[in-house]
């Protein structure tokens, strides 16, 4: 209730936006970064004719409500981003004033707008908000503006049980401008003159540190922890109606004033979406038969790894794909997400489309989903597989907003060598594949990583390709990533056993085979790099061509979690690497020619 005011203001008279044409390119975006106030932000939208109606209002948490917990994009007309776990939004939001500042110095002024977030106690107090805080004062984001609604309660009670710091410092250190807000969070004017203030910043992203008092105007729950996790009860809402000397009535909402505030905000609306230019065409759609014939060729006879693989792609496609941003956390020569065409992006460098993320694995993540909802922009981030899980978080909410961000992952298997178990992704395949919306592809060579890119620029959400640090050979047509799976080796009729391979194991996989053949042991192998492509494509095929093998083996370089679904014996690593040269971890671990034929003669008993 302590942000309704604040609310009104952006809603009424602060925000670009219009009710009317909701995905205006040109409009304001505003993230309620605090997401479990998600019914402040339905009010606001109900009140404004974005399509909610008291009875959505009514029907809050409940099963197919257009009113959840917390906000959902693509589920709520007028919600830009997925909000719940605190600090997401706030960094959603540096990633949208990233892509409007860069749209915006490439084609012009019109597509220029503000990002507005409304943020926590909790939500400056996770670590990703310092990790994307750091980040937007060293881009200069100037048309950022993060209203703090600074209220000193946490669920367990006040943040001074657990913090100390000094945000003011903390931010201006950061290369923010602040603005200290004491004394108006119920004064509607000076909120106007707050933001309007915010809005004129130049060189600098804004923090507003807004005073408020949670619970607020109740007088049971006034400044008290509980007001944060507990719902109101009916003697705590009736004392808050006679405080705001409004009807104690269920969900009181007069007709004449809701029209009203609608009539207000539309014609607003109207009159600020005129002043506005519209998207250029080129940036409207993707023009895949452009990116497919600026493809790099692949020489079969070379070895190369597919991290290097995707550099090669992403440089070729880079000028038929203008939406193309790419980044990197600190890893950029290492995993290959680079395009050497094009400047980077620098606070005096607005329209570079390559982004320096420094060591913020969880901001890059999240920043690039706020790109993908922005619009206009396809955003591809990298790092080490292993640091995946930095990044969990965002790329599951990607994943719910169906955001399409580009996750690359180099470095993906214990053939990293010498780094050790740290730094070797055992269980991150498995992890990644359990997130429902998400699209894995682990291509085994040029032509999968190739026909990979394609993929995940179709794909109507988020896509992780990982890749290797090791050179590969070229087994591949990279059919298996349109049509599911790819047999590669198949002996004539019923195969002994049929070996299911993804990355770099399709060649050791094949290496096996041509062992077994050796030992008259008939064999079959399968690429099948994306277990979601293979769902949606060709599941049937597949599963009626492995019907033709005795036995059935997956191989891959990590945990045989889930791989019951496609065959009957995984080979695979459940525990923890070592620290050696790539191809010794490699075979001491039985991912190798020789010990992968031996485990299929004991399998089979031959």
């Amino acid at each position: 209730m302590s942000l309704a005011p604040l609310g009104h203001v952006l809603y009424s008279r602060v925000l670009r936006h219009d009710p009317t044409t909701p995905d205006w390119f040109a409009r304001d975006r505003f993230i309620l970064s605090c997401g479990h106030a998600s019914i402040l932000q339905y009010a606001l939208l109900f009140l404004s004719g974005y399509g909610l109606e008291i009875e959505d209002l009514q029907s809050f948490r409940q099963w197919d409500s257009a009113t959840p917990g917390h906000p959902e994009a693509g589920h709520t007309r007028g919600v830009e981003v997925t909000t719940g776990p605190l600090g997401q939004g706030f960094a959603n939001a540096v990633g949208m004033a990233i892509a409007e500042r860069q749209l915006t110095a490439r084609y012009g002024s019109d597509l220029a707008h503000h990002t507005f977030v409304v943020a926590g106690d909790g939500c400056l107090m996770e670590g990703i908000s310092h990790e994307a805080a750091s980040l937007a004062g060293h881009l200069a984001l100037e048309r950022l503006v993060c209203v703090f609604d600074d209220n000193g309660i946490t669920i367990d009670g006040a943040t001074s049980l657990s913090c100390s710091d000094d945000v003011v410092k903390r931010f201006e250190s950061y290369g923010w401008r602040v603005i200290e807000a004491d004394g108006i969070a119920n004064d509607l004017d000076a909120l106007e003159r707050m933001l309007l203030d915010a809005k004129e910043s130049t060189g600098k992203p804004t923090l507003c540190v807004l005073k408020t008092t949670i619970g607020d105007p109740s007088p049971s729950l006034r400044g008290k922890h509980e007001a944060h996790g507990n719902p109101f009860t009916a003697d705590h809402v009736a004392e808050a109606k006679s405080a705001m000397g409004i009807p104690n009535e269920s969900f009181f909402a007069p007709r004449e004033v809701v029209d009203e505030y609608r009539r207000v905000v539309r014609d607003r609306g109207s009159v600020v979406r005129s002043a506005s230019g519209s998207l250029p065409d080129e940036l409207r759609q993707v023009d895949v038969a452009s990116v497919r014939r600026s493809l790099p060729s692949v020489d079969k006879s070379s070895s190369v790894a597919t991290r290097v693989a995707i550099q090669k792609v992403l440089d070729a496609t880079a000028t038929v794909l203008p939406q193309l941003v790419v980044g990197s956390a600190d890893l950029t020569g290492n995993t290959g997400v680079k395009v050497t065409s094009f400047p980077s992006q620098q606070r005096d460098s607005a329209a570079g489309r390559q982004i320096y993320y420094g060591i913020r694995e969880h901001a890059m993540g999240a920043a690039c989903v706020g790109m993908a909802l922005h619009g206009a922009v396809i955003p591809v981030c990298g790092t080490f597989f292993v640091f995946a899980d930095y990044m969990k978080p965002a790329i599951r909410l990607a994943a719910l907003s169906k955001a399409r961000a580009i996750f690359v992952f180099s470095h993906d298997s214990v053939g990293v060598g010498e780094d050790g178990p740290t730094h070797q992704p055992i269980e991150q395949l498995a992890s990644l594949r359990s997130i429902p919306g998400l699209q894995v592809i682990r291509p085994a060579d040029a032509a999968e990583t190739a026909e990979a890119w394609i993929s995940a620029l179709e794909f109507a959400g988020p896509s992780a390709l990982i890749l290797s640090r090791q050179n590969l050979p070229q087994t591949t047509s990279g059919q298996a990533i349109s049509k599911g799976f790819e047999v590669l080796h198949d002996a004539s009729g019923t195969a002994d056993v049929g070996i299911v391979a993804t990355g770099s194991e399709v060649s050791v996989a094949l290496d096996a085979a041509r062992l077994l053949d050796s030992s008259g042991i008939t064999s079959r192998v399968v690429s099948l790099p994306s277990w979601e492509r293979l769902r949606a494509q060709g599941l049937a095929e597949f599963t009626k061509v492995m019907s033709g093998c005795h036995r059935t083996v997956s191989l891959e370089a990590g945990s045989t979690m889930g791989w019951h679904e496609f065959v009957d014996h995984p080979l695979g690593i459940d525990r923890f690497g070592a620290s050696a040269p790539g191809n010794v971890v490699m075979e001491k671990l039985g991912i190798a020619a020789q010990p992968v034929a031996d485990a299929i003669r004991a399998l089979i008993g031959r």
